[in-house]
C-alpha cells in the first residue's frame, strides 16, 4: 500500500531507510489531479528504480496573477488511489507552508537563464522561476537518484535539465513520452475544462503539429510553416500564442537546416490554454 507523507521528517527517514538498504529511488513531481499520463510516468519510474516517490503539490509560484491557481483541481484521495494502482510507494503531499516556510513572497527563488526567456517564458513571465524554485526544493526534500518528467511540457524538461547540470544535483533526469487520448489530444489536467465539443476540436493541435513536421520534411521554409500553422489554428477557433519549429535546445534552426527538430504549439480554446509538441527529424 502507498504511504502518504505530509511532514518532511518522516518522508526523509523513509527515503534514508531505502537508501541504507541499497535501493534506487525514483521521483515523479506532479501538481495532482492525476490522469493516465501521470501514471505512465510512475510506471516508467518503476522501471528505473526500486522505490518510487510522487509529489502532489499545486505550486503557487508558477502561476501568474491571471492564471488558474485557485480553481486548479485538488483531488488528493483519488491521486493516492491512482498512484497506488500505478505502483508508487510513497506520495509526498506538502502544504504551502511546508514548501515555503517563510511565505511565498519571502522565499528563496531559483532562476534559470536563457532557456526560460522564450516561448512559455515569454508568454508566462515568472512561470519557470516558479518551476525551478519548487523542483529544486522537491529534489532537496526527496533526494532521488532519478526523476521522471513528461515530454508534453517540453520546455519545462529543458529547464530542469539545465538546472540539474548547473547546480550539480546528483540526479538523472528522464523524459517520458507524451500520452494521448484516442483523438490525439495530449493528456492534461486542464483538458477537463474543455466542453465535449472543445475536446474534439482540441485534437486539431496534434494534427497541426504533424502537418508542420511533414511540411518541413517536404522542404518548405520554416517561417512559412510557422505562419501556416498559426493561420490553421486561428481558422479552427484557437487563439494561438505560438506555433514554431525549434532545435531540441529550443534555439531557432537556420534556413534549410536538417536533423532533429521539435514543433511546439501553445493556444487557447475558450477559457483553456493547451500546449503540445512533436519531436521529428528532417
Amino acid at each position: 500500500m502507498i504511504e502518504t507523507f505530509t511532514d518532511l521528517d518522516p518522508l526523509r527517514e523513509r527515503v534514508r531507510g531505502w537508501k541504507r538498504d541499497g535501493l534506487r529511488i525514483a521521483f515523479v513531481p506532479t501538481m495532482g489531479n492525476l490522469h493516465a499520463g501521470h501514471f505512465s510516468l510512475v510506471k516508467r519510474a518503476r522501471e528505473l528504480a526500486d522505490r518510487v516517490v510522487a509529489s502532489v503539490f499545486v505550486n503557487p509560484t508558477q502561476f501568474g496573477p491571471n492564471e488558474d491557481f485557485a480553481r486548479y483541481p485538488r483531488t488528493p484521495q483519488a491521486d493516492a488511489d491512482g498512484l497506488d494502482a500505478a505502483g508508487c510507494d510513497a506520495m509526498w503531499l506538502p502544504s504551502v507552508e511546508t514548501m515555503y516556510p517563510y511565505g511565498v513572497e519571502a522565499t528563496v527563488r531559483v532562476q534559470v537563464p536563457g532557456v526560460t526567456s522564450t516561448l512559455e517564458g515569454a508568454h508566462r513571465p515568472g512561470h519557470f522561476d516558479g518551476v525551478a524554485t519548487v523542483v529544486s526544493r522537491l529534489f532537496n526534500q526527496v533526494q532521488p537518484d532519478v526523476a521522471v518528467f513528461g515530454r508534453k511540457d517540453y520546455q519545462q524538461l529543458a529547464v530542469v535539465r539545465y538546472m540539474v547540470r548547473d547546480l550539480a544535483f546528483p540526479i538523472e533526469v528522464v523524459g517520458a513520452d507524451i500520452v494521448r487520448e484516442a483523438n490525439g489530444l495530449a493528456m492534461s489536467s486542464r483538458n477537463q475544462y474543455l466542453s465535449a465539443g472543445e475536446r474534439a476540436q482540441a485534437a486539431e493541435i496534434s494534427r497541426c503539429l504533424a502537418a508542420m513536421a511533414q511540411a518541413l520534411r517536404d522542404g518548405q521554409p520554416r517561417e512559412a510553416v510557422e505562419t501556416q500553422a498559426d493561420e490553421r489554428l486561428a481558422a479552427a477557433g484557437f487563439v494561438p500564442d505560438y506555433a514554431v519549429v525549434r532545435r531540441p535546445d529550443l534555439t531557432e534552426p537556420a534556413a534549410g537546416e536538417t536533423g532533429s527538430m521539435v514543433a511546439l504549439i501553445a493556444a487557447r480554446l475558450g477559457r483553456t490554454r493547451l500546449i503540445d509538441n512533436l519531436e521529428f527529424t528532417v
